[in-house]
């Protein structure tokens, strides 16, 4: 029983990427949807699948069979079949690029700011530079721009030696030397807090302090690789490099530094083992470690992972130091900037004045935007201005989640699936006469006047089903009571057409009136209940984006898979003459006489939407007939 089971799931993810219904599929295809989901081809969790994909498939047009692909799946099952499901932390990873890509082209024309000239070498580079790259906490990955050129982690590297401090100490040793709140001054101000001690890990004073915890039992050289060694471990095993010339800039302009270290050395906040000038010197050791953006995301999204690299699977951090860290990033990572940034973006971050500004949303995404020109308080021009951009899009600052109503984008639901859940799941309701959830729906500000694919709305289905208390409630909260279907059908249509002649009163009190002329009621079998998985599958039919509906077939959706109204993809496809899409049902035995509620086959509904001629030629030629629109 097991096995068919396993059998039938493999045929549905195997039909996700079969999209001619061929019955075989390329080796091309079958990467390109790894590419759509955003992840690399180089990615080593994935290693055993491509080597048997290799063996078996050696050239792009190379077919592959069902029985070929489930061997080359089965070493990697478990991640092949998220992607393939598009369930993936995000699922429409190309949309989501397609938005990163117009903040980045509208940031990219921002100038002001100035290098950091205090560091002669950093006064140096390229202020043209502009970097963005994201890694999600399922290793996909976003690059654009100079995302392989390299620069110093510069302040960044603070967030890695608290963590470091923390898994080697604990939380109560570590802050017996450094306190956790926002001093409110400069990252290199002179000043510690009324225990003696620097204020936060986040600022100078307590990064160096924090370089004074870690491996202390080593050697200099020695405390050195271990720090290096975790960032190519954060950063998915990449050679991390350093650069030398900036280690010696900083280490020759490091006046305020020292100062810094001897004041705190005068108030004993140093451990008893602290050698001052080795701290000093191991802390711009660190300042001065090298990597590009691409690598910086990928330390964000492990982080973001609770301590784990989604490209590696490495648990590296517990998950309790990862909450201290993110926690003090929140509050304290952007200079003196971070209380208007925890208020504007609301998201753990970590600036350096290399350009560098990385940023960690929780269980989503880690993200480094890399600009050289800093403002007035040390961070990125472009870097602060890309994060506004961005909560201003997606829905990720850290209070989103209590706005219900959001215009804006959640990155972590398609575009077909939002349009699913928040209007069809509320229809569905509806028709099933479930007064509560629609109370809940009003009481969130959903648009109770919302129409589906076909415009039918809530108030058609409460009509049709003769749910008198659903159709008065939305009545009485302002619903439209006239409004028309695809079919230039009311509420008050589907009321008689059901004989449910309490409902007509109702809505006839209320103004209501009859539209087009409906039809009768098919003799067919309506869903007792309708997933928004369902939905979603005819909505993205309805548009014509087969690579929208392919998630859903790989989920075990089937495609004859019917709504309330009896209505399926292939209707859907039909009306609105999305030529591709009857193209793929059919070819995957789609029948073409499905009857909707009213007996309409989708024959019909390309006839009575003119598009009778390639769409309903291709009906025809599989066998399509013509149900109730010209019977009557």
């Amino acid at each position: 029983m097991a096995a068919s089971v396993v059998d039938e799931q493999d045929l549905r993810l195997f039909q996700s990427v079969d999209v001619d219904g061929s019955g075989t599929i390329t080796r091309e295809e079958f990467l390109n949807a790894f590419v759509r989901a955003g992840l690399k081809l180089t990615d080593l969790r994935f290693s055993e699948s491509l080597q048997e994909l290799s063996s078996l498939a050696p050239r792009s047009d190379s077919e592959i069979t069902l029985e070929q692909f489930q061997k080359i799946i089965r070493p990697n099952i478990h991640l092949i079949r998220r992607l393939l499901k598009a369930q993936l932390i995000i699922p429409d990873f190309q949309d989501f690029c397609r938005d990163i890509d117009k903040i980045y082209e509208r940031v990219s024309h921002h100038t002001g700011g100035s290098l950091a000239n205090y560091i002669p070498q950093l006064a140096r580079v390229d202020e043209r530079n502009f970097a963005v790259a994201i890694c999600t906490t399922d290793g996909q990955r976003y690059a654009r721009g100079n995302t392989l050129e390299n620069f110093t982690v510069q302040s960044t590297s603070k967030t890695i030696a608290y963590c470091l401090a923390l898994e080697e100490l604990g939380t109560e040793v570590v802050h017996q030397h450094v306190g956790r709140e926002p001093s409110g001054l400069g990252f290199n101000e002179l000043t510690l807090n009324n225990q003696g001690l620097p204020h936060n890990p986040m600022i100078n004073a307590g990064a160096i302090m924090c370089c004074s915890l870690i491996r202390h039992d080593l050697a200099h050289a020695d405390r050195f690789d271990y720090v290096l060694d975790y960032w190519s471990r954060l950063t998915g095993g990449d050679r991390i490099t350093f650069n030398n010339a900036v280690y010696l800039s900083e280490r020759e302009t490091a006046h305020r530094n020292r100062a810094l270290s001897h004041y705190m050395m005068e108030k004993k906040a140093f451990p008893e083992w602290a050698d001052l000038e080795e701290t000093l010197e191991f802390y711009f050791q660190c300042c001065s470690i090298e990597l590009n953006a691409d690598q910086m995301a990928v330390a964000a999204a492990t982080m973001a992972n609770g301590g784990t690299c989604p490209i590696t699977g490495e648990k590296i951090f517990k998950t309790s130091t990862m909450q201290h860290c993110l926690s003090l990033m929140y509050s304290c990572g952007m200079y003196d900037y971070s209380g208007e940034w925890a208020f504007i973006v609301g998201l753990p971050a970590k600036s350096g004045v290399s350009g560098a500004v990385m940023v960690v949303i929780p269980n989503v995404l880690g993200l480094c935007i890399w600009s050289p020109n800093l403002d007035t308080q040390g961070n990125s021009v472009r870097g602060v201005e890309f994060c506004k951009q961005l909560v201003k899009k997606f829905s990720v600052h850290n209070y989103d989640s209590l706005d219900f109503q959001s215009e804006k984008k959640n990155p972590r639901v398609s575009p077909i699936q939002r349009e699913s859940e928040e209007t069809t799941s509320l229809i569905e309701v509806a028709s099933r006469g479930d007064l509560t959830a629609i109370t809940q729906y009003q009481i969130r500000g959903v648009d109770l006047n919302a129409g589906d694919y076909d415009k039918r709305t809530p108030l058609h289905l409460a009509a049709a089903g003769g749910h008198k208390n659903v159709v008065s409630f939305l009545i009485e909260h302002g619903v439209d009571v006239n409004v028309t279907d695809r079919w230039g059908c009311t509420p008050l249509n589907d009321a008689e057409q059901q004989g449910h002649h309490a409902a007509a009163a109702i809505l006839k009190e209320a103004g209501g009136k009859k539209g087009q002329e409906s039809y009768p009621q098919a003799n067919i079998k309506l869903p007792s209940s309708v997933t928004t998985d369902v939905t979603a599958l005819i909505w993205a039919a309805s548009q014509g984006n087969l690579m929208a509906m392919l998630p859903y077939i790989a989920r075990g959706i089937a495609m004859d898979a019917a709504d309330y109204d009896g209505r399926t993809a292939i209707h859907l496809a039909a009306s609105e003459g999305r030529l591709n899409v009857i193209e793929f049902l059919l070819a995957n035995k789609v029948n073409p006489n499905v009857q909707d509620r009213w007996g309409f086959t989708p024959l019909d509904d390309a006839i009575r939407h003119q598009h009778d001629d390639d769409v309903a030629a291709a009906l025809k030629a599989a066998g399509g007939e013509i149900g109730t629109f010209q019977q009557n």
